[in-house]
């Protein structure tokens, strides 16, 4: 196995545990947002309204785990159901004005988390970064077959 390849799968390990959504001192562990809610939440979003079965397929998740992560996010206002805009049979989920305000709340700490993380490094670096994140998980979503909207 590469070495190099090998460093970049400690480093994916090592980052999944750190949880940037937990930047709020004071605030219930995760920040506002459970991590299931925050990628939903940023998925309808961009996309626009989806169904359980979009939603499902766009995350690979079984229809059961999408129903209780919905209904969660339902319970906390974040989303309504409303009918398909294209006509469809399906009812879909569209973001609230409190799920949006909610959203954007997280993603501003989450944005400061990483500004005081990355507090020292140079533009250039944070661009050359970010790069190489959107092509590994643009190169993730193609080999899986799930390409994620980005606005």
């Amino acid at each position: 196995m590469n070495r190099a390849t090998q460093e970049v799968e400690y480093e994916q390990m090592l980052l999944s545990r750190h949880g940037l959504l937990t930047h709020r001192k004071g605030r219930r562990e995760g920040g506002l947002l459970e991590r299931s809610a925050y990628v939903l939440l940023s998925r309808i979003r961009v996309q626009g309204p989806m169904s359980v079965g979009e939603l499902s397929e766009a995350f690979d998740l079984d229809v059961s785990t999408l129903n209780r992560q919905t209904a969660a996010v339902m319970r906390a206002g974040f989303v309504e159901r409303i009918p398909d805009p294209d006509g469809g049979m399906a009812r879909k989920f569209r973001i609230t004005e409190e799920g949006a305000r909610t959203l954007d709340a997280e993603r501003e700490g989450m944005v400061g988390s990483l500004q005081r993380v990355m507090s020292d490094w140079q533009d250039e670096d944070i661009s050359a970064f970010a790069g190489y994140l959107r092509r590994f998980n643009t190169d993730l979503e193609r080999i899986g077959g799930r390409p994620w909207p980005r606005p």
